[in-house]
């Protein structure tokens, strides 16, 4: 028991080595715990560990949760004492001045809500632009005054970010004092640390005092991951399970993939954060500005460069240019992809500028472009459109248009300008420096002179123009929309793949080379060759001293420690399983740092450790990197005169040799790889050279106006694009007849669904599922375009025929016929709610006599049967 300086009980600590008695030992500390608190009036917080995991119970309301490590004296206090103080959320004010949109005021009323539900993390997913930091910061005053929480941890994966949201936070929150831990040291003061996630881990591993961690598990009341999507994977999210506080995330695109799921570090159902306030909601409210999305068909960006379409004095330069010098011979086509990566034509940035210029977003009367960004593909790229831009425009040469990305001296301060309403740059050329995170109203025009393919990415930068900007124009003349150049596809592109292509996770190389090495342990020994079963051994014994050599002071490590604790045993390494495979990889292999510290020569490990996987399994990708291996070979050859590189000349030849690969194994590979790896370092990056060319380009075709659709729910994209399909194939035959009540065949069905689900780009039967349910193909397609009303009014005219009808029942039949109109497919029991029961409480029943209503029912099934329900 840890008692208080004044005398009461503040935790108890239950301790069992092994998980064999952790039930008693739980249910000991408990009853323990009821004794005290009989006797001091105060309920003791109640840890309990097995060694590897230990549980905070804090009180007899809370379920135990998991923490990695205790809590300090004082925090312990503080836990204690906020169970008494602490208010209701439910009846606190939130700060007006702070927060006055109603948006705003409901996510945070949502969190309070979880919040009191003993709930301890949340999930808020909101449009940029939205204020989001903004509500982080109303939510830190809201928790503050009503005694949940003291001190506050903003963490993001950037120092612009950090920067940024610390300065908006002071302006919010100017008596909370804050501390930027990237610039300065955080002293007792403190209540707001903002951080980058390198930063606070250096923090908690390297900052000690009197052998205790400066920041203990305890030590943040909330924590606060911003733009929480892209940051918290891999190494990273051990912060997210490092610190016991409440946890927030604020994101305005957040992932699902199964590697990246930020729903599921928030124990929440994909696509249902605790609350979302999205771009389309943003701009119907007034509080954002709508884009206008235009793809602009410039030829050659599209589709390369065709030798056989330029003019007579171009193929003469193409020629040149492209030709083999000694073959001759020169390529048919340049493929669009080389565009900008490293063929960059003068006529081709001459016209995207020019396009801008001319049909941008202009302000002072029109006489001058908006603030612009143009996103593009390099810094070469960027230089390249700065130059052009000053050679077409001599008159704006100088500050107009700049270049801001990470390799400029001086970005910050042509930020800080760009920034500004009335200083120059007006447009800015962005190699990722702006394409999230970066605040600037005035940004009318948007220029994507790039391929994007992750879809995150993407609406973050489309989310640089949405901001609302007041007085723009001229004194009430607001801004109103911004507007969308896209000359590389992008829109084809996400109207095709709502989601994009994200890609992997991007594990470090010492974790790879990790992975590697276990698997080829694991399957060398097991062979009959004595040499390759002791090279299995020598691998094994490399990660045993891999996981011998970790650093257990490292929180990081310690988080694993069960793991790490018994891998450290090499006995446990003879005859692995299955199951410790998965435990090596999961906890071991993510922890693991190559104290090799050359690149080039980790990268060629890689390489040659699954040329050698390959060949075992006589998998025939192992051709690939022969050939890869053969022309790094080749290259090195060109490096002679370094001595190093010379005394591995007959190696380096012997590798080009194609025969010397006929039968090779695994420890031919082996030798090539130790011979050969320290030399990489020499290796020179030899892209293809830059080529400058200046023929003359076109728009291919008209401007393209596209809806873009926008959601954080998947699903919402995939209904967006499945029903504008069937709207625009409204005239298909079997389409036609759905609308029109005409029966349809199981031949029409079948057709019609390979309309839908074959054609390949509005996904498969198993989308439309899990989208809709399971349901009739007639009776959803009926249900997205309804029932044409002619052909309801003439299905419901025979009702009409020999009777007279009042003007209540007359009303129900054309309002029948408008819920078909609209609905297209009435189920019977809908006759008994609102707009039926409007008409008469009674509905059909105390409208029509029993032969009547048994009558306008077999219509109904009917009109529903043709659509294929009945």
């Amino acid at each position: 028991v840890l008692w208080g300086d004044d005398g009461k009980p503040l935790a108890i600590v239950e301790a069992k080595r092994t998980t064999v008695n952790a039930k008693v030992g739980q249910h000991q500390a408990k009853c323990y715990a009821d004794c005290l608190q009989k006797e001091f009036g105060q309920r003791p917080v109640i840890f309990f560990t097995n060694g590897f995991r230990t549980f905070l119970w804090d009180d007899s309301s809370y379920p135990p949760r998991e923490v990695f490590g205790f809590y300090t004296k004082d925090e312990l206090h503080a836990l204690i004492l906020r169970r008494s103080y602490k208010k209701n959320l439910a009846n606190e004010a939130i700060n007006q001045t702070i927060t006055e949109r109603y948006y705003q005021h409901e996510a945070i009323r949502n969190i309070a809500e979880l919040l009191q539900s003993n709930r301890r993390e949340a999930l808020l997913v909101m449009a940029t632009g939205t204020g989001k930091t903004r509500v982080a910061a109303s939510l830190i005053d809201f928790l503050s005054k009503a005694g949940w929480i003291k001190r506050a941890l903003f963490l993001a994966d950037r120092n612009a970010l950090i920067h940024q949201a610390k300065t908006n936070l002071n302006d919010y929150l100017p008596q909370l004092p804050a501390v930027d831990l990237t610039k300065e040291k955080e002293d007792e003061s403190s209540r707001i640390v903002f951080s980058t996630y390198q930063t606070i881990i250096n923090m908690i591993d390297g900052e000690m005092d009197e052998q205790q961690r400066v920041y203990g598990v305890g030590h943040f009341d909330i924590i606060i991951f911003d733009e929480i999507h892209r940051s918290v994977y891999n190494r990273y999210k051990h912060i997210f399970k490092y610190f016991d506080g409440i946890r927030i995330g604020l994101t305005a695109t957040p992932r699902s993939e199964t590697d990246r799921d930020t729903y599921g570090l928030f124990n929440m159902e994909p696509n249902n954060p605790t609350y979302a306030y999205e771009l389309d909601q943003a701009v119907n409210d007034g509080f954002l500005v709508p884009p206008t999305a235009l793809s602009v068909p410039v030829k050659f960006q599209r589709k390369g460069i065709k030798y056989a379409e330029l003019s007579d004095e171009e193929k003469l330069r193409y020629e040149e240019e492209f030709a083999d010098p000694v073959t001759g011979q020169f390529p048919n086509e340049i493929e669009a992809a080389a565009l900008n990566a490293w063929l960059f034509n003068i006529d081709t940035v001459d016209k995207v500028i020019g396009h801008l210029m001319a049909n941008g977003i202009k302000v002072e009367g029109g006489d001058k472009l908006a603030k612009t960004i143009i996103f593009a593909r390099s810094h070469d790229h960027a230089m390249f459109i700065e130059e052009r831009f000053n050679v077409q425009y001599p008159e704006y040469r100088g500050d107009f248009l700049k270049v801001i990305d990470y390799r400029e001296t001086y970005k910050y301060d042509l930020l800080n300008k760009f920034k500004v309403k009335d200083k120059m740059p007006q447009i800015a050329v962005s190699v990722d420096m702006l394409d999230t995170g970066i605040d600037v109203p005035e940004v009318c025009n948007l220029v994507f002179f790039k391929p994007v393919r992750s879809k995150v990415k993407f609406w973050q930068m489309v989310g640089r123009g949405t901001r609302l900007c007041k007085d723009l124009f001229g004194p009430g003349d607001d801004k109103k929309e911004f507007v969308i150049f896209d000359f590389c596809e992008n829109l084809e592109f996400f109207n095709a793949n709502p989601k994009g292509f994200e890609g992997t996770s991007g594990k470090s190389l010492s974790r790879r080379l990790f992975e590697l090495r276990l698997r080829l342990a694991v399957v060398t020994m097991g062979q009959q060759d004595a040499d390759v079963k002791t090279f299995g051994e020598s691998l094994l014994q490399t990660l045993i001293g891999q996981t011998q050599a970790l650093n257990t002071q490292s929180f990081l490590v310690r988080m694993h420690w069960e793991h790490v604790e018994k891998y450290r045993d090499a006995n446990q390494w003879n005859a692995l399983s299955d199951l410790d495979i998965r435990d090596i990889l999961d906890h071991i292999a993510p922890l693991v740092v190559e104290t090799d510290q050359d690149e080039l020569a980790k990268r060629f490990d890689v390489l040659m450790l699954d040329l050698q996987h390959f060949i075992l399994q006589s998998d025939k990708r192992q051709v690939k990197i022969i050939q890869q291996v053969m022309t790094t070979a080749g290259r090195l050859t060109k490096k002679a005169s370094i001595p190093a590189v010379a005394s591995k000349m007959e190696t380096l030849r012997m590798v080009q040799n194609q025969d010397y690969w006929k039968g090779i194994n695994i420890l031919g590979v082996e030798r090539i790889r130790t011979e050969l790896r320290d030399i990489m370092k020499f290796l020179e990056s030899e892209g293809r050279p830059v080529v400058y060319t200046n023929y003359l380009d076109e728009f291919d075709g008209e401007v393209k106006d596209y809806q873009m659709i926008y959601g954080i729910n998947e699903l919402n994209a995939y209904k967006g694009k499945i029903e504008g399909y069937l709207r625009e194939h409204a005239n298909h035959l079997t389409v036609h007849k759905l609308r029109n009540n005409q029966p349809i065949t199981s031949d029409e069905l079948r057709e019609l669904e390979r309309l839908l689900f074959e054609q390949g780009t509005l996904g498969t039967r198993q989308d439309f599922v899990t989208a809709y349910g399971e349901q009739p193909l007639g009776l959803f397609i009926r249900s997205i375009l309804g029932l044409d009303a002619e052909a309801a009014k003439k299905a419901f005219g025979e009702l009409l025929v020999g009777q007279t009808f009042n003007a209540q029942q007359i009303r129900f039949i054309d309002t029948l016929i408008n819920f078909f109109s609209v609905k297209g497919v009435i189920e019977p029991e809908m006759l008994f709610d609102s707009p039926f029961t409007d008409i008469n409480t009674s509905s059909i029943s105390g409208l029509f006599d029993e032969e009547t209503s048994t009558k306008i029912i077999d219509l109904i099934q009917r009109v529903n049967g043709n659509a294929g329900v009945g």
